[in-house]
């Protein structure tokens, strides 16, 4: 286990590195930048001697190569710069966002597991019964919604007309503001799941070793809880895996629409102020995020499975 842990912890250094690089010359070749954006409609707000000295105190007249090496031995350390806008270091910028956005992830992970694996097993148990039917053609609608619009829908229902849940912002933290953001970011990993789970469990229930468990005598229930079970949970958890750790960058969408404090937001805002150093922190946020959900990922695969093993 200790191997398996070293080899992928290994794997994150390179796999950040190559992130690091992208990113920081994808966004050094891009047209304008933040003291540009200063100017409104071509003409200059500021006088141009305080626009250059801004351009040298923030690094943007230094070569692209010196500019990179600064940049990756900063952020080898965890320093990930200084906000162009607020001048805030980008970590603790970041900090104050980590907490609202996992906090969503989490329960619209939740949502989509608890919803999504049981409508999967259940349909794949009673194949062609409605709720087989029921729960397929569920799916597939949560996998053609947009976040966008099912977030819309869910406000204008919930919160507009039946008056039982706020329509949008962070408020306490609490439950009441968290369940439609979580519902509309995670109804499309839910679908997933759903077709997913239904696939695994009828894939298993077909093995031989499935059938000769059935024919020495053991219960239907034994069958589906030693057997059928945990060997459809392997492929159940890679798509969990790749899901959970996507949903940080999809969550984008639904922070803004329903003005959650999260990274996707700060992420967003960033952008149109052109605040770069921000812009490439919420990123990497993002990145190692997705690469530790794996990470893990790969380490359940020996847990639940332990014929899996890593040469």
């Amino acid at each position: 286990m200790l191997l398996v842990l070293g080899r992928r912890l290994a794997n994150i250094i390179p796999t950040m590195l190559a992130v690091v690089a992208l990113v920081f010359l994808l966004f050094s070749v891009l047209p304008g930048s933040f003291i540009s954006g200063m100017n409104e409609d071509g003409r200059s707000t500021i006088d141009p001697a305080v626009m250059e000295r801004m351009r040298k105190e923030m690094g943007l007249d230094d070569p692209l190569i010196e500019r990179f090496a600064k940049y990756v031995a900063a952020t080898a350390v965890g320093d990930l710069g200084t906000s162009f806008r607020t001048r805030e270091p980008v970590t603790k910028m970041l900090a104050g966002r980590i907490w609202p956005s996992l906090k969503l992830v989490l329960a619209a992970m939740t949502f989509a597991i608890l919803v999504g694996v049981t409508l999967g097993f259940l349909a794949a148990l009673k194949p062609g019964s409605l709720i087989d039917t029921a729960a397929m053609v569920g799916a597939i609608s949560g996998l053609s919604l947009s976040q966008f619009w099912f977030g819309l829908m869910l406000m204008y229902l919930f919160a507009l007309k039946l008056q039982w849940l706020p329509s949008f912002g962070y408020g306490d933290g609490g439950l009441r503001n968290l369940i439609l953001p979580a519902i509309a970011l995670g109804v499309g990993p839910m679908a997933l799941l759903a077709r997913t789970t239904r696939a695994a469990v009828l894939d298993v229930l077909n093995a031989d070793f499935v059938r000769t468990a059935r024919s020495k005598g053991m219960s239907e229930r034994r069958v589906v809880e030693w057997h059928v079970l945990r060997n459809a949970l392997v492929l159940v958890i890679t798509i969990v895996g790749l899901q959970f750790g996507s949903l940080m960058g999809q969550a984008v969408v639904v922070e803004k629409l329903f003005a959650w404090p999260g990274v996707g937001s700060l992420m967003v805002d960033s952008v149109f102020q052109r605040d770069m150093p921000t812009v490439q922190g919420c990123i990497l946020m993002i990145v190692l995020f997705f690469l530790v959900i794996n990470t893990l990922v790969d380490i359940a695969y020996v847990v639940i499975d332990p014929r899996i093993r890593y040469r």
